[in-house]
């Protein structure tokens, strides 16, 4: 056996005891006639669920332990206005003293961290998860992780598109779309997002 046939066989012997979970948030591409695909939607199922059920609470206790169910740990003075929308929770870690506002969007199968002091605002949305390019692939799912360091600030209605880290300290303008990392101490704003100025400490 060749070097490449033997990596090969060892790539493919990990990939099948993954699950799908891991390997999106690997980077793996789902396709839609894998194995595991139906996983994806019976989790989600069970997400939407309790959403039904935080989304209609008024009572901030019952709203931080639901979402902790979700995101399958205890949270600790975060924050939320809902609605919110997650699709699977399980890949989704939120720091302390983090604020959410209304009606945000979560696709988190890539993975989205956000860390503490985090201010979010209303109907924005992260986006972890992507197609293929390839119209032969188009159906496939590729994962890719969103982190948002400490005490950024997230403007109302902004996206957040796979594989981007938000700065420490960073603001990201209202009704921007970002598509590639933003530093630590700046403001970015636009379609696609650009540095408009930096931040002074």
């Amino acid at each position: 056996m060749t070097d490449l046939a033997f990596y090969f066989s060892k790539y493919l012997i990990m990939s099948l005891n993954e699950d799908i979970f891991t390997r999106l948030k690997n980077g793996e591409t789902i396709m839609p006639n894998d194995p595991e695909i139906h996983k994806l939607l019976v989790a989600s199922y069970e997400v939407k669920k309790r959403l039904l059920q935080l989304n209609n609470s008024t009572e901030p206790d019952e709203i931080l332990n639901l979402l902790s169910e979700i995101v399958g740990k205890k949270l600790e003075n975060v924050a939320v206005f809902t609605p919110i929308y997650i699709n699977y929770g399980k890949n989704l870690n939120i720091g302390k003293n983090v604020f959410i506002n209304f009606d945000c969007t979560f696709l988190t199968l890539g993975g989205i961290t956000i860390e503490d002091d985090v201010l979010i605002g209303p109907k924005v949305s992260l986006i972890t998860e992507n197609h293929p390019l390839e119209p032969q692939h188009r159906k496939g799912l590729i994962g890719k992780s969103i982190l948002i360091k400490k005490n950024a600030w997230i403007g109302a209605n902004a996206t957040i598109l796979p594989g981007v880290t938000i700065g420490e300290n960073a603001v990201v303008a209202a009704g921007a779309v970002v598509s590639k990392d933003v530093p630590d101490n700046v403001v970015v704003g636009g379609i696609p997002a650009k540095i408009i100025k930096t931040i002074e400490s």
